[in-house]
C-alpha cells in the first residue's frame, strides 16, 4: 500500500462551490486528500454530504477547481468505485451475488454478453477480497444486510479503482454487520491501497480505520486529520448538540452525545 500522502492528491478542491436547485449547498471550499487515506464525510442532514460524492462522480457541476485523480470529474469514470445508499434493495429477487458483481464489468450489457474468463476471475477476486466468496451463488435478496453491503462493495471494486466512494455503507446494519463492513474496508485499504471516502452519521464504528474527515460546517467543506476532527467543541458545533469525546484506558476514542 502506498504511504498516505505519497504522490499527487487523489482529490483536490480550490475555492469550490456547488449550487443545487437554486441553493448554494456549500462554497469557498479548499482541501486535498492524500492517496491511501480513509476519510469520513460528516455533517448534519442537508449539509451536502451526498452532493460532494456526486460532484466527484461528475454528476453535478461545481464552480472553482475540482480534480479527482488528477483530472476534472467526468461521468462514468471507471477509476472510481461507487456504492450508493441502499443499492441492493433495487436488485431483482433472483439475482445472484456473482451476477451483481459482474454488472460492474459488463455495465448495460449485463445479461447479454457473457463474461470472458479473465472477467470471471476478477469477479471471484472481488468477492474474495470482501470476504464474500461463499456467497457467490446465493440470491442477493436472501443475504443479510451486512452481506449485501459487502457484495455491493465487491461490485464497486471489480474494476480495480484506486478511489472508492461509499454513501452511508453502515446505515441500517446491526453491530455485527457494521464491524464486518469496517473490517472489509480496512483490509481493502491495507492490501489494495484503495483511497476511500465514506459518508457517515456515526463516526464511532469507523474510528479504527479513519485517517481524516471532511466536515461540512457553516456552508463550507473542510478537511482535517482524524485527531483534529474528533474534538468535542468541533463536533458539538457541527451537529448543534453537545458531543463528548471519551478516551478509554486502552487509548481508544469514541464520541457520545451528552
Amino acid at each position: 500500500m502506498p504511504a498516505e500522502g505519497e504522490g499527487a492528491p487523489v482529490v483536490r478542491l480550490r475555492d469550490a462551490a456547488v449550487v443545487r436547485d437554486g441553493r448554494t449547498v456549500w462554497d469557498d471550499s479548499s482541501f486535498e486528500l492524500p492517496a491511501g487515506s480513509v476519510v469520513a464525510v460528516i455533517g448534519p442532514n442537508g449539509s451536502g454530504k451526498t452532493t460532494l460524492l456526486h460532484v466527484l462522480l461528475g454528476l453535478l457541476p461545481a464552480r472553482g477547481t475540482v480534480e479527482v485523480l488528477g483530472s476534472r470529474p467526468t461521468r462514468g469514470n471507471r477509476r472510481i468505485g461507487y456504492v450508493p445508499q441502499n443499492y441492493t434493495a433495487t436488485t431483482g429477487y433472483a439475482v445472484r451475488a456473482r451476477d451483481l458483481v459482474a454488472l460492474g464489468l459488463s455495465g448495460d450489457r449485463w445479461g447479454v454478453r457473457p463474461l470472458r474468463a479473465a472477467e470471471h476471475d476478477r469477479v471471484s477476486r472481488a468477492l474474495r477480497d470482501v470476504a464474500a466468496a461463499p456467497l457467490a451463488d446465493r440470491r442477493v435478496s436472501d443475504l443479510s444486510g451486512g452481506q449485501q453491503q459487502r457484495v455491493a462493495i465487491a461490485q464497486a471494486l471489480v474494476d480495480d479503482p484506486p478511489l472508492l466512494l461509499l454513501d452511508e455503507p453502515l446505515a441500517n446494519l446491526d453491530m455485527r454487520g457494521q464491524r464486518e463492513t469496517v473490517d472489509v474496508l480496512a483490509a481493502l485499504n491495507r492490501e489494495r491501497g484503495v483511497t476511500m471516502l465514506v459518508v457517515a452519521h456515526d463516526l464511532n464504528p469507523l474510528l479504527s480505520v479513519l485517517t481524516g474527515a471532511i466536515y461540512l460546517l457553516d456552508g463550507h467543506a473542510h478537511y482535517a486529520g482524524v485527531d483534529a476532527v474528533v474534538d468535542a467543541e468541533l463536533l458539538s458545533h457541527l451537529y448543534g448538540t453537545q458531543v463528548k469525546v471519551v478516551r478509554t484506558a486502552q487509548g481508544d476514542l469514541f464520541t457520545r452525545t451528552a
